[in-house]
């Protein structure tokens, strides 16, 4: 677990540069996940360590898997500076603990819900997972693990994420695209939607 969490780190290291600050957060009866914060210019990126620790098992199995099954860690990229985004430090670790908590396999497409704003007045409760190999390149482990996917988070508004369920995050991401949405200002407004 340790060495995978080094590599994870690591491989953070070597696409997002050196962290400038980080948190961690311990839930009861759960493995110990930080928060790295990164600073690229205007840009702010959350990653966090800890969800690759163990692989995601699927809840109907009798017994989780120890070594194979599918790992990830989760990265948000906000505009900093419009917004007290730091809070999303707890959220975040919140959404990475869920394997773990509720058996959840986070996967590209999926939507996670924290059931309050991401950071103080933002109009988000809720991420879409997105593809992975984008920002960061997948972290292939020794056979016969599975490579860490290193998965972006799009922020969504209550109303984006009911629309999303209803027409698919492929959908959801083509309107984004030909609207011109800046997914990464930690103000803005619902895509139009009609």
């Amino acid at each position: 677990m340790a060495d995978v969490l080094a590599l994870v780190e690591a491989r953070f290291r070597t696409g997002l540069g050196e962290p400038d600050a980080r948190a961690a957060v311990t839930f009861l009866g759960t493995d110990r996940i930080e928060v790295l914060r990164f600073t690229d210019g205007d840009v702010v990126r959350y990653a966090t360590l800890g969800m690759s620790a163990q692989p995601m098992a699927d809840p109907t199995a009798p017994l989780a898997d120890p070594v194979k099954g599918p790992r990830a860690e989760l990265v948000l990229s906000v505009r900093g500076g419009l917004a007290d985004t730091d809070k999303a430090l707890r959220p975040l670790a919140v959404l990475a603990a869920s394997p773990q908590v509720e058996g959840l396999i986070v996967a590209p497409g999926a939507s996670l819900d924290v059931g309050e704003p991401l950071w103080p007045g933002a109009p988000f409760t809720s991420v879409l997972v997105a593809e992975s190999g984008g920002l960061i390149e997948d972290l292939e482990l020794a056979d016969p693990m599975d490579p860490v996917r290193f998965l972006p988070l799009l922020p969504m508004t209550p109303n984006e994420a009911a629309w999303k369920r209803v027409h698919g995050a492929a959908a959801l991401q083509e309107r984004w695209l030909n609207s011109g949405t800046d997914l990464r200002d930690p103000l803005r407004k619902s895509v139009s939607l009609d």
